[in-house]
């Protein structure tokens, strides 16, 4: 690239651990219960169970939404019962395992492996507060870029992965947003490689002011950014990607006393579209927005025409 009803999947498909009802109190040892995905799109997410039952499907009423092939609406839940967790099947399609038997119903002991739909495996296990912030600073890095700090491609490729089929599955409006910095390699060969770490570190900033909260924003590689807009149709995509593009260029970058001039390019692609079948074909229509947007002139936002990938 160029340098069966259910609402949306909006955890955010960020970086999250839900709210929870602490379980086994206790003043020394592990007292939360927790569900950590151990595969599936969901993998690395650390859910904390909610009492007194935590509901784990595709439903909007679901505390661990998961999307995942095989995945009921409501599929299965953990109920907190006194100092005991109990994993229940809600009547799935496919069943819910437990170490690879099928289940019921079970009480649930730290470690156990919960299988559910195609892909999805769940570990059960207790933390206390230290293990908790200790495992989400490790998620958290395994997520970000090193640089922006912002989310890294392989992260945004597993959530693009996840809204992409929620939105397939209900025809609801998904917009991704490709960005590449304007003649990037004029700055680093002008000012240095330093000075282009700053400008990659201040862009990712100002990008991140300007999202909205529900949106993921991530490093693709070198200068390119994307932006995944949940729920945005054409006009509040363009909207998005010409405030980007105004913001990055009204900023005033300075290193080493000197100022570097900074402008984007924006590739925008819309779902909707019977022509888009694959997350990579909604990357590709992007990209090759971008390309157009540079063609003619860059700094500026074209938009994909639907129809048109390849």
């Amino acid at each position: 690239m160029g340098s069966d009803d259910e609402s949306r999947p909006s955890e955010d498909t960020d970086t999250r651990v839900s709210a929870i009802t602490p379980l086994r109190p206790s003043a020394l040892g592990p007292d939360r219960a927790y569900l950590v995905a151990l595969a599936g799109l969901s993998r690395g997410e650390m859910f904390k169970l909610d009492g007194p039952r935590s509901i784990i499907g595709r439903s909007p009423n679901a505390q661990i939404r998961l999307v995942d092939d095989g995945v009921s609406r409501e599929h299965a839940n953990v109920a907190l019962v006194d100092d005991k967790a109990i994993l229940n099947d809600m009547g799935s399609t496919n069943g819910t395992f437990c170490n690879g038997v099928r289940v019921t119903s079970r009480e649930l002991v730290d470690g156990d492996k919960i299988m559910i739909g195609s892909t999805t495996i769940l570990k059960f296990t207790y933390h206390d507060h230290l293990d908790e912030a200790f495992q989400q600073q490790m998620y958290e890095s395994a997520l970000r870029d090193g640089l922006t700090k912002v989310f890294n491609r392989k992260h945004f490729n597993d959530l693009l992965a996840k809204e992409f089929a929620f939105a397939s599955r209900h025809s609801t409006p998904l917009a991704l947003l490709f960005i590449d910095l304007d003649f990037f390699k004029k700055v680093n060969d002008t000012f240095g490689h330093p000075a282009g770490d700053y400008v990659l570190a201040e862009v990712s900033g100002v990008l991140s002011g300007v999202i909205r909260g529900e949106d993921v924003l991530a490093r693709f590689g070198g200068e390119e950014f994307c932006v995944l807009c949940r729920g945005s149709e054409r006009a509040g995509a363009q909207e998005m990607g010409e405030r980007l593009r105004q913001e990055i260029a009204d900023r005033r970058y300075i290193y080493g006393g000197k100022i570097i001039p900074v402008t984007i390019s924006v590739g925008i692609a819309l779902m909707p579209d019977p022509e888009i079948t694959q997350p990579e074909a909604l990357l590709a229509a992007a990209d090759k927005a971008l390309y157009e947007a540079k063609r003619a002139g860059r700094n500026r936002v074209v938009v994909a025409a639907p129809g048109t990938v390849g």
